[in-house]
């Protein structure tokens, strides 16, 4: 499979129901306790575009979208308007937003990621789609220069630094970002009477692993 290095429209996103799913396996024991287990270390997302969709030209530029891609085929962007910044939804995204790793005087490639926190737990989510232009990073609190001290993979989400980080200096980031994800059915279905009555199609994405 290969990957588009597009954007679904974000006109087309908006709107769109969906969220992270995970996968956990539930064994009930003799006794009425459970042993629960999942083989996935990361949550995956699904959403519907369907409902993002307001008139005919806004499925024509789907099923101009769809075609490009074949289908399934071809991963691209996505954007989750829910949750597609370093920060909270309603903040500007700031270069000491997210710790993405303590320096070691060593290490020159590091890996974007976002934290989330509840209750004393959080779950580190890989970033590999970083929007070009608004990832800032600052190391030991101070903020650095894109092509200067580094530069990033927006197709892979690493970071390069030309010098490696300091011992024991945390370096941080602030970023927008989109998700890779596929088209989740190979057929769309569409009817000008019924979506003019106000019935969308479905258009189902889910979230690749790259």
């Amino acid at each position: 499979m290969a990957f588009h290095d597009i954007r679904f429209p974000a006109n087309l996103s908006f709107g769109a129901t969906g969220g992270p799913e995970r996968r956990t396996e539930i064994v009930t024991l003799a006794n009425g306790y459970e042993e629960r287990n999942t083989p996935w270390q990361h949550s995956r997302r699904r959403f519907d575009a369907g409902v993002g969709l307001r008139s005919l030209d806004d499925i024509a530029q789907l099923i101009a979208f769809f075609e490009a891609r074949q289908g399934q085929l071809h991963g691209f962007r996505w954007k989750d308007w829910g949750d597609y910044k370093s920060c909270a939804p309603s903040k500007t995204p700031d270069m000491l937003d997210q710790l993405i790793a303590i320096g070691d005087e060593v290490t020159t490639v590091l890996p974007l990621v976002k934290r989330y926190e509840s209750g004393g737990q959080s779950y580190l989510r890989p970033i590999s789609k970083p929007v070009p232009g608004t990832l800032r990073i600052a190391i030991g609190g101070v903020e650095t220069q894109e092509s200067i001290d580094w530069t990033v993979d927006t197709t892979t989400g690493l970071v390069t630094f030309g010098h490696a980080p300091d011992l024991g200096a945390e370096v941080r980031a602030g970023f927008e970002f989109d998700i890779p994800v596929r088209f989740d059915t190979d057929r769309i279905e569409t009817s000008v009477s019924s979506f003019q009555a106000g019935q969308a199609p479905s258009v189902p994405v889910v979230e690749v692993r790259i």
